[in-house]
């Protein structure tokens, strides 16, 4: 969905394009349309991040929540994982990111267009490995995410969830959700965090 903050004091993304950093869709380009908060995770976040998940990512179930231009979970099929599941509430980016799918000839992958929290409130059909919660962050989501994936069966026993919030926020996030790996960018922190049994 667009996000109503950016990582930067630009209140608006600029559009653009951004790449997919390696793996089989290596150099692929992925328009960033000039939507007012959109804020891809840049290049070299995506990069460090991969590289943490090196180990764990062959064969992965990923759910991509708030996707957006859906960098992250592009990134993951890429790099190997078995499968992505998309979810954004904005109509028109859900299109556009089904249209890059279809270019790039991505067939393990599903868009869904939903709200995210609304999403979570089904039962899923099956647990994921690698959870992607990239919220707006003016919108305060990251607890109400959490506790709907925790609680909701999402997550399968070691799972992995990947977290941008602002560098200065603390959201409360489930006791068994230990950090992994962590880092910062601009006013942005993202870290890694391992759901313990």
């Amino acid at each position: 969905m667009p996000r109503p903050e950016m990582r930067r004091a630009n209140p608006k993304s600029s559009g653009g394009t951004l790449r997919i950093v390696a793996g089989s869709l290596r150099g692929s380009r992925l328009e960033v349309p000039d939507l007012d908060g959109l804020r891809p995770t840049p290049d070299r976040v995506r990069e460090t991040l991969f590289n943490w998940l090196a180990p764990v990512i062959a064969g992965a179930r990923c759910l991509d929540l708030y996707a957006g231009t859906g960098a992250l979970g592009i990134e993951a099929l890429s790099r190997g994982a078995g499968e992505c599941v998309f979810i954004e509430r904005d109509r028109a980016l859900c299109v556009r990111l089904q249209d890059n799918l279809a270019r790039l000839r991505v067939a393990n992958a599903r868009v869904v267009n939903a709200d995210a929290c609304g999403f979570l409130a089904a039962a899923p059909a099956a647990a994921f490995d690698l959870t992607f919660l990239d919220p707006p962050f003016g919108a305060d989501l990251w607890a109400a995410s959490a506790q709907a994936l925790e609680q909701g069966g999402w997550l399968r026993p070691g799972a992995f969830i990947y977290l941008e919030a602002p560098k200065d926020a603390a959201p409360p996030l489930p006791a068994n959700w230990a950090v992994h790996r962590e880092g910062h960018a601009g006013a942005v922190r993202y870290a890694l965090y391992h759901r313990l049994a």
